[in-house]
């Protein structure tokens, strides 16, 4: 049988990562040889189908489980073997992938594991049995509090190995692990509480001081938290539309290599624990918000403690500290310590709250807009009522959109994630430092982020920060900073990537651009719309395509996603020294906080975010160019001007430019101008979808109604300018 085409990613990822872990490796020492036993061990499971590409990885396994039940380290013969597996895959899989015959890698050395696999590892290779119709309920509160389980582990994992001698996280973790094996063996989910319960066990030595964590032991407990995610993620799709697990997901591998850690500690000295009174300081990681489609609210309730089997209704906080569902020292549920809880609730219930709230303001609006058309006296009886339901209706407003805010910590958390990894894989040292995590943004933001961040991230550690030996030759430490903040800035979020790497060379990125035909060779760039060419879809600077980057589609897809999100990036660079990268997004997602301008009968809403400034023009200001049409020249810089009556077909007031107003937008880094009649207001508006019939018509984002009744269209200045 073949390869499922599903799997050639997996199979060339994991192929990446032992590549990797295979140059970090050195005869004599054990480090990186059980992540090593574990890619093999997922190199294994991939490669089932296909009896050529299985031999020699089978061998190689059983060769590293052989040094791992004698405890012995890499050596010589362990070290070629691997090396030689590695730098035969890539080819094989490719031929696999065209269905050509495979030969075998010379002189492999064929290691019979002499006890075989382990009845505790083989027995978990089972499909999860959810009996969905009995515990559909309870199924829905153990996806959600895993989920919460499985982020907390995440962050405090990261944490531990920076401090691993923290009782307060590890008492956290510990608990996580428990919580989840109880819940998975009360609900008969056999594959989860297995390799929960090893996991669990290893915890328990290092928690009693038999065992001390550390890197290799750190990263295949994440190697099994990510299992489990995957076993939950299961449950998840089961609850959602119906669809129960159809694959087994492969753990024996994990238990068995977490079984060894824990047998090696038999085998070393206790650590001595730190003396009474010098308590090392805990790093501080919040805990997650809960996972989608649930939210939190706050409430002025306890929470249950998490030992019970199954959470029902109120949810625990989970901090490092004060472990989840109670203080480490007192045992009062740290809900109630905290002085309030949080209740899940169904985001749709949420999404319908904003809906009539949005409405509301609509109404309330129309209501002034008739008060003052039939009563303009001042301090009638009715304009006092209807200022008092202003008040009320903007401070229900508020507390509406305020529910559906989350910190985006939880996402900062996930880089921490991928920046470990993705450095271990490049051989690079960096220092990850994060602020601003409790700021809070709508969820939808939040959700959306995630995956632009992510290849920002690796864009920086990839091409921005240097090996170690470049850096240290260029007079840096040689430990590269990455830094990720967020913070307020006027009524956006802004996020906020810096490295102290390379930087980035003007020179180069415009005669690239050039090469790729994305621009006009001469054509008079600024540099920062010179920088802002790295966003064009295809653009890469990179000598050679990796498994991370170097296709030039990761920025395209941070670029669609921010504007989809309606924010802008802004990126700054100076060559030597890093560069920044800036995400400014809304706070929020169902309001917008507009520009109303007037195109004859007709009213539109820009986005204020896009807008730089409105002017009058001036007659001489104003020409036509040949093959551009109408440019305004602002200060010595010539702008395109687009008329927004011609952009939509409709009739026009201002015949002449400078009988109207002009809007200068901003948009993928260039401004052009845009004219309409006149300006009318500038007012936050609720945004309304225009349903199917309207949805992806170019230059509109959607629609609004103002507080006459009239409905305005909301401009989406990328989508018009590529009408236009």
């Amino acid at each position: 049988m073949s390869i499922p085409s599903e799997s050639y990613q997996a199979l060339g990822d994991a192929i990446e990562r032992l590549a990797a872990e295979s140059i970090l490796a050195q005869a004599g020492r054990d480090d990186g040889l059980v992540p090593a036993y574990s890619l093999l061990g997922d190199l294994r499971d991939l490669c089932s189908t296909d009896a050529e590409l299985l031999q020699p990885v089978v061998a190689l396994h059983r060769l590293c489980e052989r040094h791992l039940d004698t405890a012995m380290p890499f050596d010589a013969e362990l070290l070629k073997e691997l090396r030689r597996v590695v730098a035969w895959l890539p080819g094989a899989v490719a031929k696999a992938k065209e269905g050509e015959g495979i030969a075998p890698p010379p002189a492999l050395v064929v290691a019979a594991s002499p006890t075989g696999e382990s009845q505790t590892a083989a027995g978990s290779e089972v499909m999860l049995n959810l009996n969905l119709d009995e515990n559909r309920e309870l199924l829905g509160e153990f996806f959600s509090e895993v989920m919460d389980h499985l982020a907390q582990i995440e962050s405090v994992l990261l944490a531990l190995e920076l401090n691993p001698d923290d009782p307060n996280s590890l008492n956290a973790i510990f608990r996580s692990f428990h919580t989840i094996k109880g819940n998975a063996g009360f609900l008969g989910l056999k594959p989860m509480q297995t390799l929960a319960h090893e996991v669990e066990s290893l915890l328990d030595l290092a928690r009693n001081h038999k065992l001390r964590l550390s890197s290799p032991i750190v990263t295949e407990i994440l190697r099994s938290r990510d299992a489990l995610l995957t076993l939950n993620q299961q449950v998840g799709r089961a609850l959602e539309n119906g669809q129960l697990p159809d694959q087994v997901v492969p753990v024996g591998h994990l238990v068995a290599a977490v079984k060894r850690l824990a047998a090696g500690a038999n085998e070393v000295e206790p650590f001595a624990p730190a003396p009474a009174g010098v308590a090392p300081a805990p790093r501080e990681v919040p805990a997650a918000p809960p996972a989608v489609p649930v939210a939190a609210v706050a409430v002025d309730s306890p929470g249950p403690d998490p030992e019970t089997p199954i959470a029902t209704e109120v949810a625990p906080a989970a901090v490092p500290g004060k472990v989840a569902g109670g203080d480490s020292a007192t045992g009062v549920p740290a809900a109630k310590a905290a002085g309030g809880a949080t209740v899940r609730v169904n985001t749709e219930k949420l999404d319908t709250l904003m809906n009539v709230v949005g409405e509301l303001v609509i109404v309330q609006s129309q209501l002034q807009e008739t008060a003052r058309a039939t009563d303009p006296a001042t301090g009638t009886p009715l304009q006092r009522n209807i200022a008092q339901l202003s008040r009320l209706t903007k401070e229900l407003q508020g507390t509406a959109m305020s529910l559906r805010m989350i910190p985006i910590k939880a996402t900062f958390q996930k880089m921490e994630r991928v920046v470990r990894d993705l450095a271990r894989d490049f051989g690079k040292k960096v220092t990850f430092v994060t602020s601003g995590d409790e700021t809070e943004l709508d969820r939808t933001v939040v959700e959306e982020i995630g995956d632009p961040l992510v290849h920002m991230v690796r864009n920086a550690l990839d091409h921005g920060l240097e090996p170690t030996a470049a850096r240290v030759t260029a007079g840096k430490n040689e430990t590269g900073t990455l830094q990720l903040k967020a913070y307020h800035q006027g009524g956006n979020i802004v996020i906020e990537l810096e490295d102290d790497g390379r930087g980035m060379d003007p020179d180069r990125i415009y005669k690239k651009a050039v090469e790729k035909g994305l621009i006009a060779a001469g054509a008079v760039l600024s540099r920062d719309e010179i920088l802002a060419l790295i966003l064009a879809p295809g653009f890469s600077t990179a000598e050679k395509v990796t498994a991370v980057s170097g296709r030039g589609v990761g920025m395209d897809v941070v670029k669609r996603n921010i504007e989809k999100l309606r924010g802008k990036i802004e990126i700054s660079s100076e060559l030597g020294r890093g560069s920044i990268f800036r995400l400014k997004l809304p706070l929020t997602m169902a309001i917008v906080d507009g520009l109303v301008v007037r195109v004859g009968a007709d009213r539109f809403i820009l986005p204020t975010m896009s807008v730089q400034m409105a002017l009058r023009p001036q007659k001489e200001n104003l020409s036509m160019v040949q093959g551009q049409g109408e440019v305004l020249d602002l200060r010595g810089r010539l702008l395109p001007v687009h008329r927004l009556s011609r952009c939509f077909k409709i009739p026009a007031d201002a015949a002449n430019p400078w009988d109207g107003i002009i809007v200068i937008v901003e948009h993928g880094g260039k401004a052009y101008a845009l004219l309409v009649d006149e300006m009318v207001s500038k007012q936050e508006v609720v945004i309304k979808n225009l349903g199917a019939f309207m949805h992806g018509l170019p230059g509109v984002a959607g629609g609004a109604i103002l507080g006459d009744g009239s409905i305005a269209l909301i401009i989406d200045p990328g989508s018009l300018l590529k009408a236009a």
